[in-house]
């Protein structure tokens, strides 16, 4: 029996829920689906790379072709259309196909160049009415149409480090309101409160500390809006366990060596206003240290961070120049 080849194409930018059930529909009914994804820079920023891991992550059984210098041009017209078939069959050398997948008009000219059949997917968008348009222009607004893979990827992950009474808090709080989004507190403060003995934890619950955090973090943000803003990380509670302990466990290491690569923009809180004594510090002499720790941490890693000083409203307009020219694929 000759095996039934499914292909499809498209730029994926961002990967929605019409395109999981064009490709979803081809898993269903062919042997092997092939997906072709433009890089196309003059449309998105997204990263082709980002694109690709989107559909391997949520479909690992289909093989991807990652087109990076397909054409630029779309369009309903005689040449457009030669160039992107020139491209597939000749410059991508794509054979065997037995299925042509989309939702679109070019399904119609693209089957009949590699010979195959033109299986057109809810053409009308009334089963999943969206469009990737739509999304670019609002994500949040669109967000019931995105798998979760994909939307916590076009978030701008905002973390605050610095030593216990640095202001991480207040200024992570103030930004997601000015922002009209949320904010992930520290959970090792609400953690300590819990289950302290004798003001210490152990090394395991430093680890679970770092774990909780993160999946707490994971789940904001699939609720916010552009950014989220995180107060403190596995970096602080690493350190934090070095200096109480000599040492920490290896899932805490990994937990810390992750938040080294997870975050998009890193601000810094100075030390340089007045400590704020409270049941779960150790006083300003500490907080000193711990920064300057955190800081000899940073650079060790060669991370990149914007360090805020001054009073509330100060720091406010430093970190809102940054985040306001930031665009997370440019």
């Amino acid at each position: 029996m000759a095996i039934k080849r499914g292909l499809t194409l498209g730029k994926f930018a961002p990967l929605h829920k019409g395109h999981q059930f064009v490709i979803e529909t081809a898993l269903r009914e062919m042997d092997e689906v092939v997906i072709i994804v433009y890089d196309c820079p003059e449309s998105t920023p997204i990263p082709l790379s980002v694109r690709v891991n989107w559909i391997r992550n949520l479909y690992p059984a289909v093989k991807i072709i990652e087109a990076w210098d397909g054409p630029a041009e779309v369009g309903d017209t005689p040449e457009i259309k030669q160039m992107h078939e020139d491209y597939v069959l000749n410059r991508l050398g794509v054979k065997d196909v037995t299925h042509f997948y989309s939702s679109e008009f070019y399904g119609e000219h693209m089957s009949r160049a590699l010979g195959a059949m033109n299986r057109i997917v809810d053409p009308d968008r009334r089963l999943v009415p969206i469009s990737a348009t739509r999304i670019r222009d609002d994500p949040y607004a669109f967000r019931e149409y995105l798998d979760p893979c994909v939307y916590r990827d076009l978030v701008t992950d905002v973390v605050f480090l610095g030593a216990p009474s640095t202001g991480k808090t207040s200024i992570a709080a103030r930004l997601a309101e000015e922002y009209d989004t949320v904010w992930m507190p520290e959970y090792g403060r609400e953690y300590w409160e819990q289950h302290q003995v004798n003001r210490r934890l152990t090394l395991e619950q430093l680890e679970e500390i770092a774990r909780v955090h993160l999946e707490r973090e994971e789940q904001l943000l699939l609720d916010a809006r552009r950014f989220l803003f995180t107060d403190t990380n596995a970096l602080t509670t690493y350190i934090f366990s070095l200096y109480y302990h000599g040492a920490a466990t290896p899932g805490l290491k990994e937990l810390a060596n992750r938040a080294a690569e997870r975050y998009d923009l890193i601000f810094l809180c100075g030390a340089d206003i007045p400590y704020e004594a409270t049941s779960d510090r150790s006083g300003d002499v500490n907080r000193q240290m711990f920064q300057t720790q955190i800081v000899n941490d940073l650079n060790e890693r060669g991370l990149f961070y914007v360090t805020l000083n001054g009073d509330m409203e100060t720091r406010l307009k430093q970190a809102k120049a940054v985040i306001d020219t930031y665009h997370k694929y440019d």
